[in-house]
């Protein structure tokens, strides 16, 4: 802290900047103290745990960074998950592709090379930068909205890597069609299975999304294209290579992720990989303070986000017994519906607004009792019934009262 901030008013002003920031920090902490406190995983193997959710919130922190910067410049890109799965593809595609060949005709990907782990990237980071291109065209030239030029990838991009993969294998291989690529060589499994590496890609990533952000004419222009794009264009702003750029941006950290979740798992299974991810970038972004509305965000605030998610989807893992990835979906959407309602109640005024206002208030009041009470019970693994019924009741009072408060306000 510098001598200005000792400022009480400065002290004030930095803590507003921050609060979001701070605020994921003292989240996270308290995730995982309550997590400590519930499995022994986290006191008896503290570093394996600490690698693990490292690992994983680095690899969502990656394509989420370009979802963050799509979603500040003002658009919205659900292709993540696919382009993913379509990396993934591209990538052993051109491994299979450039592998040598034993006399028996068989494919040696066991020890492939630097050239062909080079070319793999090299081919998929350039149809990532092609699709990327081609949302912007869409949108831009053709008029397109982002979320429908973007839908169009997310269901169309899965079902070419499907088609390209299976053709792939019946022209390179002599099993025949196959659904999935597999590649042995060590150097491309160690990418996504050592944790530093995809650690390491994470925070170069942060860093030079950070300076095109924060400290480049660019990055300010992107701010203004996504809180006013008309103001933007009379500004003298190209508006649409900005789009481009956002966009390629996007599609470009997807693809890398979708190269490390195959170097993790040895290949690629387009009908599997990234499934349902996009909403995971999307979430991580929007829990770090990025605004849907465009404009607003922080890459700080979406490397937070992103381990904030994971830290949370780990802790549902820990303490959930029977099979938690079924939850894993309820609390990332929870979660995105809290972070969204808490960055409007901000700048709305909470203390001031009316929650449940007339009769749509009040049926809403009993949604919310029963949602919570059925989202206690089917955590629990036992009295099921009584505490589910118990929690809809307090949480029925809380609200009733809270409704009671706000009519006496109004009168």
């Amino acid at each position: 802290m510098s001598r200005n901030d000792s400022n009480p008013g400065n002290l004030a002003r930095w803590l507003q900047r921050y609060g979001n920031e701070l605020g994921l920090l003292f989240a996270i902490l308290v995730v995982v103290g309550i997590t400590a406190g519930m499995d022994d995983s986290y006191r008896q193997k503290p570093s394996q745990n600490a690698a693990e959710i490292l690992r994983q919130a680095s690899l969502l922190g990656i394509f989420a960074l370009g979802a963050a910067t799509v979603i500040i410049a003002g658009g919205i890109d659900l292709s993540s998950g696919s382009v993913i799965a379509f990396s993934g593809a591209i990538c052993t595609s051109i491994m299979i592709a450039l592998a040598p060949v034993d006399d028996a005709g068989n494919l040696q990907t066991r020890e492939l090379g630097a050239g062909i782990l080079c070319a793999a990237v090299a081919g998929t980071l350039l149809v990532a930068v092609l699709i990327g291109s081609f949302h912007a065209w869409l949108i831009t030239v053709i008029g397109l909205p982002p979320f429908i030029a973007t839908l169009a990838s997310l269901v169309g991009l899965r079902s070419l890597a499907r088609v390209l993969v299976q053709d792939v294998t019946a022209a390179v291989t002599t099993q025949g069609r196959n659904t999935q690529i597999y590649v042995n060589d060590a150097s491309f499994r160690s990418w996504g299975s050592r944790w530093w590496i995809p650690l390491v890609i994470f925070l170069v990533l942060s860093g030079l999304i950070w300076i095109l952000m924060s400290k480049t004419v660019i990055g300010r222009h992107l701010y203004a294209l996504g809180g006013n794009e008309e103001a933007a264009k009379l500004s003298g702003i190209r508006t649409d290579r900005l789009k481009w750029l956002a966009y390629c941006v996007g599609t470009v950290t997807a693809a890398i992720a979708g190269i490390l979740y195959s170097s993790y798992v040895g290949m690629s299974n387009p009908a599997t990989q990234g499934m349902g991810y996009e909403l995971n970038a999307i979430a991580a972004a929007v829990v770090g303070g990025c605004s849907l509305a465009g404009g607003i965000g922080t890459i700080p605030g979406v490397m937070l986000g992103a381990l904030f998610l994971r830290v949370v989807i780990d802790s549902v893992a820990k303490t959930v017994k029977t099979n938690p990835d079924e939850f894993q979906g309820l609390i990332v959407g929870a979660l995105v519906v809290l972070a969204v309602a808490f960055n409007e109640l901000r700048n709305a005024g909470a203390l001031k607004k009316q929650f449940f206002p007339g009769g749509l208030g009040v049926v809403n009041i009993f949604i919310l009792s029963l949602l919570g009470g059925v989202i206690t019970a089917v955590l629990s693994s036992d009295y099921k019934l009584m505490i589910g019924g118990s929690t809809a009741a307090v949480i029925l009072g809380v609200l009733a009262l809270k409704k009671f408060l706000e009519m006496r306000s109004r009168n």
